[in-house]
């Protein structure tokens, strides 16, 4: 839209925003009573917000933890990764965010569930039998 809060042109704009975005996110699922999955939120924009200069991850978030306490993260899978004019980093540089992601959802206390490279449909299966493990 001719904007400059993109991660290319202006990392921290663009994290700021995805802050704002997320916490909306947040606040909108509260509409719904059953389970609601988020893919990135507010860990990963905080995130992207201290590497880029700004406040650390636990200012951003203040005192709430805002997710449940397991949380699924996906690595990096080199096979499949492909940049686009939406996806301008690199694989090392995926592969980079991949462990600050994981470095502060541990400090932040979240049980780490890394999903195995594999099909949609079985990391589907996985996910399902997780949630009723719980």
């Amino acid at each position: 839209m001719g904007g400059k809060a993109l991660p290319w042109v202006d990392m921290r704009a663009f994290a700021l925003r995805a802050v704002e975005m997320a916490r909306s996110d947040l606040e909108a699922a509260h509409q719904y009573e059953s389970v609601v999955f988020f893919d990135r939120g507010l860990i990963d924009a905080a995130i992207a917000l201290e590497h880029s200069g700004g406040p650390s991850v636990r200012e951003t978030l203040g005192q709430t933890r805002p997710y449940a306490e397991y949380v699924f993260v996906f690595p990096p899978w080199e096979e499949l990764y492909t940049g686009d004019t939406e996806r301008r980093h690199d694989f090392k540089a995926a592969v980079q965010e991949y462990h600050r992601i994981n470095q502060a959802l541990d400090d932040l206390g979240y049980r780490i569930k890394e999903m195995p490279l594999t099909t949609v449909s079985e990391r589907a299966d996985l996910i399902i039998n997780e949630c009723n493990a719980v």
